[in-house]
C-alpha cells in the first residue's frame, strides 16, 4: 500500500510540474496587440525604445493598409535602429531611432505572414542589441 502511495503522489508531482510549464511557457509569450485603424485609415501604432526592447514587441496591422509606427526612444545615451527586411514581404526597412528621439516609419504591407524586426546596433565586440533581445514580430492579416 505504501507503495502505491508513493507512486501516486510521483504522478501528481509530475503532473502539476507539467502543469506549471503549460502555464510559465503561455505567460511568457507576449501578446499580440492588434493596431486599431484611424478615421484617416492609417494604422498608428506607437512603440516605445528602451536600453534593449521594443514595447509591444508584438503586433498586428491590416494587409494593404498604411501603417504608421512610431518610435518613441526613452534611452538617452544609445542610439537604435528598427530593421524589418523581408524577401517575402516585400519589405526592406532600415531607420535610425536616435537616443531620445522619435522616429516616425511609414509603409503599406501587401503581404500576409510574421516577420520578424530588430535593432542591429553593435558597440565595438559587444553583442548586438538584436543577441541581447532586442526582437520583435510584426504580423499581417487579411
Amino acid at each position: 500500500m505504501i507503495g502505491a502511495q508513493k507512486f501516486g503522489r510521483s504522478f501528481i508531482g509530475v503532473v502539476l510540474l507539467g502543469l506549471l510549464k503549460v502555464v510559465t511557457a503561455f505567460a511568457a509569450a507576449p501578446e499580440t496587440m492588434t493596431v486599431p485603424e484611424s478615421q484617416d485609415n492609417v494604422q498608428r501604432l506607437e512603440i516605445t525604445v528602451d536600453s534593449y526592447s521594443f514595447t509591444p514587441s508584438r503586433f498586428a496591422v491590416k494587409q494593404n493598409i498604411p501603417v504608421e509606427l512610431i518610435f518613441k526612444s526613452v534611452s538617452w545615451v544609445v542610439p537604435h535602429n528598427f530593421v524589418l527586411k523581408s524577401a517575402e514581404a516585400g519589405i526592406t526597412i532600415e531607420k535610425e531611432i536616435g537616443a531620445g528621439e522619435t522616429t516616425i516609419v511609414r509603409f503599406t504591407p501587401s503581404r500576409i505572414g510574421e516577420f520578424k524586426f530588430s535593432c542591429t546596433k553593435k558597440l565595438l565586440f559587444f553583442q548586438s542589441h538584436e543577441d541581447q533581445g532586442m526582437v520583435g514580430t510584426f504580423v499581417v492579416r487579411p
